[in-house]
């Protein structure tokens, strides 16, 4: 018996966050997949503004359950966020993670954020980077 597909998406409540969603649930509608979708805190939940509560997060919720995917919405706090999407991904056997990279000055390019370049070394299976939208001038 086959095994359903999964894709994983690293999500923020940012348009980088966005932008991850919107491609990640794409994938999972093309490959028939179960969506899996990370949202952690390394920190004090209650500050983290990139932690989803409240209304963003059953926007959030609704969003999902509207895009007739099957999913799974998980909010671990208290890890380092490349470590939360290497499980997640090692745990469902996901066929790609889906992460948001922010858009960066030519200097910023020659670095990439650590967070990003963790994920990007320990995740084993494909990865899609997306970018946001740019910033307003």
């Amino acid at each position: 018996m086959s095994r359903q597909p999964v894709v994983v998406v690293g999500h923020v409540p940012t348009p980088r966050g966005r932008a991850a969603l919107e491609h990640g649930v794409a994938e999972a509608h093309r490959r028939g997949a179960r969506l899996v979708v990370v949202n952690s805190s390394r920190g004090d939940a209650l500050v983290d503004e990139e932690y989803l509560q409240g209304d963003p997060l059953r926007r959030l919720e609704d969003e999902l359950t509207v895009s007739g995917l099957p999913f799974e919405l998980r909010r671990p706090i208290g890890r380092d966020v490349a470590e939360e999407l290497a499980d997640a991904v090692s745990e469902t056997g996901a066929e790609l993670l889906v992460i948001g990279l922010r858009r960066r000055s030519a200097v910023g390019k020659l670095l990439m954020g650590s967070a990003a370049q963790r994920i990007l070394l320990t995740v084993e299976c494909p990865i899609l980077t997306v970018k946001g939208p740019p910033r307003p001038p």
